[in-house]
């Protein structure tokens, strides 16, 4: 799911969160059709539709390049922006204030200069959000229309990321370290909220990642961040696993071909499958267990579960479950299971191959 999601990101299609002031969400249907604005809130009803992101109104569009002008040309800081903006009573795209830090996400959203970035932050089972490094962000250039030119984003970004390349490693840590006593906890949004700071993007790209940074400075965020490395590495196992189900199935003498924008294998013509990689995580009583979301709007008519062994680093066994008793989007396995769950497992995909392999005409006879 996540190579034909980054697909989606490629072709301009927006996988969720609010345009940000100055863009609307559009609604096209599969041959590009426009079919109207999104309010926020209001999400597409039918599977195939998608959201793109379009200018928003000539006012909002023209106020987003006087933000990036007053930065770059007349040198004014985010929190004098966000005064102006609150003296003249113009309120942000959520109804509220300006802030540095929402005029600073402004000037560094790539979303601005037209480019389609997904996957900056993740959400673990118990719906903690978490920052991924830049390195798993999916970007596509150009997607859709740019709010501001390009040279002018580059210039706003010079600016801010000049605010850390003259301050040493040291004193990085240094006015990190002072803010983390003054508050007590870090975030990037803290960071990016408080006047003298390098920005967070500037922590993360020095030290590698924002953790990093933050272990240094002795601050243990209350997340857990495992998540980020193992989502990173199932991100990188996924095509993987895709291409030798696909290798699998060629050797039998099986017609399969991918879709690309959705991952799904075509299988001689006559069934569609979806491969879906089960995290395995351990509770603190030490169980394990996997918890899995299909894709229903993908309707394949087998999908294959693969369950990642308890170091998420190689499957351990498949799970064939046929979309007629696919009963609910979400399911949970255990270690051991009940028979009518077992039912569906294997240790290998043998099973699904030579159930796959072509019969000739003649021996069918």
């Amino acid at each position: 799911m996540f190579a034909g999601q980054g697909r989606l990101i490629e072709k301009g299609y927006r996988q969720g969160g609010p345009a940000g002031f100055g863009l609307r969400r559009t609604l096209i249907d599969e041959h590009g059709a426009t079919k109207g604005l999104l309010e926020r809130g209001e999400q597409k009803s039918i599977q195939t539709d998608r959201v793109i992101l379009t200018l928003g109104p000539a006012e909002e569009v023209d106020l987003v390049r006087g933000i990036y002008r007053a930065f770059v040309h007349q040198g004014y800081s985010e929190r004098e922006i966000a005064a102006d903006l609150n003296e003249r009573g113009i309120p942000t795209d959520l109804g509220r204030p300006w802030t540095r830090g929402t005029v600073h996400q402004i000037l560094i959203n790539e979303k601005y200069v037209g480019d389609n970035v997904w996957n900056r932050r993740s959400f673990k089972l118990k719906k903690k959000r978490v920052q991924n490094d830049p390195e798993m962000w999916i970007r596509a250039q150009d997607a859709f229309a740019a709010v501001v030119e390009r040279e002018l984003f580059e210039a706003a970004r010079t600016i801010i990321g000049a605010r850390s390349f003259r301050l040493s490693d040291e004193e990085m840590l240094q006015s990190l370290r002072k803010l983390y006593q003054k508050r007590g906890l870090l975030s990037g949004i803290v960071i990016d909220e408080f006047d003298g700071m390098p920005s967070s993007s500037a922590y993360s790209s020095r030290f590698g990642s924002l953790l990093r940074a933050y272990s240094l400075v002795g601050f243990t965020p209350d997340r857990d961040y495992r998540y980020v490395e193992i989502n990173r590495e199932l991100r990188k196992l996924h095509p993987g696993i895709l291409r030798g189900v696909l290798d699998g199935l060629q050797a039998t003498g099986s017609a399969a071909w991918q879709d690309l924008e959705t991952d799904r294998v075509i299988v001689n013509g006559e069934f569609s499958l979806s491969v879906v990689v089960a995290r395995c995580i351990e509770t603190p009583t030490g169980l394990l267990r996997w918890q899995l979301r299909f894709d229903t709007s993908l309707a394949p008519d087998i999908t294959i579960v693969v369950r990642m062994d308890s170091a998420n680093r190689a499957p351990l066994d498949y799970y064939l479950f046929p979309r007629i008793d696919m009963l609910s989007e979400k399911l949970r396995l255990g270690e051991d299971n009940a028979l009518g769950l077992d039912a569906y497992r294997f240790d290998g995909l043998d099973l699904l191959y030579d159930i796959a392999t072509p019969i000739p005409l003649a021996e069918a006879a």
